[in-house]
């Protein structure tokens, strides 16, 4: 799609950074050569919308027969999507799904009441330098919607919205913005978007959502003459007019939020869910182990090993 009007900022900037309700810093986190950067939950926010999890993989270079390399591991109560920037995955999980991810696409894995996914380098990407840059978040489902079956949906990049003008690009990952609606199946209403803009490129917020912030991946936005750099979350008090202005370098951001849940998530180590019960319950079938009757699966082409439950992990969130 080309030029869109509703991505046109019709409104002034916001009169006073009033109007940013939480500023996150995430902390790097450097996991052996490749660095991770969580926005989301942090102790002055849990969640932006129905969005619990948020981290910044990478940027990050690997010689010949490196890569990354996630062991099969478990989800129940949420959705994940890898948005990728450079780079590739390999995902594998237990409904049989052997699925690579590249630039542009999306790859949506409803956990539901559990699936077991892996996700590495590929064997022929091995052969070679390579380099990986990208977004991973995860979407806690309503508390009607925890314990629906796994799932998985894949969708090319070209099956995105792809709005631009006036020096902005925008793709549409999930949900819905700007008149337009990505074609995964989500569980409430929501918005995800990357947007690349030029130096000075004006982009306004979506105005139909209640929780709205934004992720910046490179450079600089401005908002009520203040300057935000690559690495900050911004998130911004319901109702309020908001437009983001590219810093001189230009930027690039994720947007993000929706419509917020009944009520905080727990998290523990990959589970999320509004009942604590639910959460043991599904520590004790991962730590049974039976893959071939129990609750949870190893994918079918990745059997060979698995992530063990961990010994020591914090309870977060919770009423």
């Amino acid at each position: 799609m080309s030029w869109n009007p509703t991505i046109e900022p019709q409104c002034p900037d916001a009169g006073s950074l009033d109007a940013i309700e939480t500023m996150i810093v995430p902390r790097a986190r450097d996991l052996g050569g490749f660095e991770v950067r969580r926005a989301l939950p942090s102790p002055k926010r849990q969640m932006v919308g129905p969005f619990v999890f948020f981290d910044q993989m990478g940027p990050a270079e690997f010689i010949t027969e490196q890569g990354i390399d996630v062991r099969p591991h478990p989800h129940i109560g949420l959705a994940t999507v890898t948005y990728l920037y450079q780079g590739e995955f390999q995902h594998r999980d237990s409904l049989g799904t052997n699925q690579m991810i590249y630039p542009g696409e999306v790859n949506w894995m409803i956990a539901g009441n559990g699936v077991t996914h892996s996700e590495r380098t590929s064997a022929q990407t091995r052969k070679g330098p390579s380099s990986l840059f990208g977004i991973q978040t995860w979407v806690a489902l309503p508390e009607k919607d925890e314990d629906t079956d796994a799932g998985f949906e894949h969708h090319d990049e070209a099956a995105l919205p792809f709005l631009e003008g006036e020096g902005k690009e925008v793709r549409l990952i999930l949900g819905n913005a700007w008149g337009e609606r990505a074609p995964t199946k989500t569980f409430t209403e929501m918005f995800y978007a990357d947007a690349v803009l030029e130096a000075g490129a004006r982009l306004p917020m979506p105005d139909n959502h209640e929780d709205r912030g934004i992720y910046i991946t490179q450079g600089s936005v401005e908002i009520s003459g203040d300057r935000f750099e690559a690495g900050q979350m911004m998130v911004f008090r319901p109702g309020d007019e908001i437009t983001v202005t590219a810093g001189p370098a230009g930027a690039r951001l994720m947007l993000l939020g929706g419509e917020t849940l009944n009520g905080p998530r727990y998290i523990w180590w990959n589970f999320v869910s509004s009942s604590r019960d639910k959460i043991e319950a599904a520590k004790e079938a991962w730590a049974e182990g039976d893959w071939e009757h129990g609750r949870f699966q190893l994918p079918p082409d990745d059997m060979d090993e698995f992530t063990p439950l961990p010994e020591k992990a914090i309870m977060s969130g919770g009423h």
